[in-house]
């Protein structure tokens, strides 16, 4: 599955062909640089290897500087291997989102979550809460109630849904759909949501 590393830059609406509005995620994808290409008989199977992001050298690893010195390319902040590219590319080309994708294209966004710390079970799970206020309930209108029965199995089973840290976890978003393409400035306008906060890197698969 080939595609592009891409950093979100956030949210916009644009009108379609038939007037409607239509909620877009704007992700700056590329260019990117291969830093290294894969093939059959060296490595078993065939990608490009493709970086994105600037980094400060003092932030960046002696073996990562090295490996991408020798495409004469500065610290990148983040490296993916993507496979299946039918590209006639060197290494340290640049690979450029129109050459990649087109609009109207169906493509899966992976990204990391926003974290969002310590949740009860109404943020994390949906619960609904203890609900009233009367009948006895004090401060319980938010709590998870009953976890479990008392003599009998006289514990708590494992996986119960329960408060805890939520959010910060890797998710893939399907089959979403390129809207528009801003070649000159490398941007992906996609219909729908992609995880992740503001400046988050997301991968691009198509």
């Amino acid at each position: 599955m080939n595609g592009l590393i891409g950093r979100k830059i956030g949210m916009t609406s644009i009108f379609n062909e038939f007037g409607q509005n239509v909620a877009c995620t704007v992700v700056e994808a590329g260019p990117n640089v291969i830093s290294q290409i894969k093939s059959e008989d060296m490595d078993g199977y065939s990608a490009f290897q493709l970086a994105f992001g600037k980094a400060k050298a003092r932030n960046t690893s002696n073996g990562l500087q090295g490996h991408l010195d020798k495409v004469g390319t500065g610290p990148k902040k983040i490296i993916r291997e993507f496979r299946n590219f039918n590209l006639d590319k060197a290494l340290g080309d640049e690979v450029r989102v129109e050459e990649v994708f087109s609009e109207g294209d169906k493509v899966n966004a992976v990204g990391v979550t926003k974290g969002k710390g310590f949740q009860g079970v109404v943020k994390r799970h949906g619960f609904k809460g203890v609900g009233d206020a009367t009948h006895g309930q004090h401060n319980r209108q938010r709590h998870p109630g009953s976890i479990g029965a008392g003599s009998d199995p006289s514990k708590v089973f494992k996986g119960m849904r329960m408060g805890g840290r939520t959010g910060g976890d890797r998710v893939k978003v399907k089959n979403l759909r390129i809207v528009k393409i801003l070649a000159d400035q490398n941007l992906l306008l996609i219909k729908g949501a992609i995880p992740g906060h503001k400046g988050a890197y997301v991968l691009i698969e198509k």
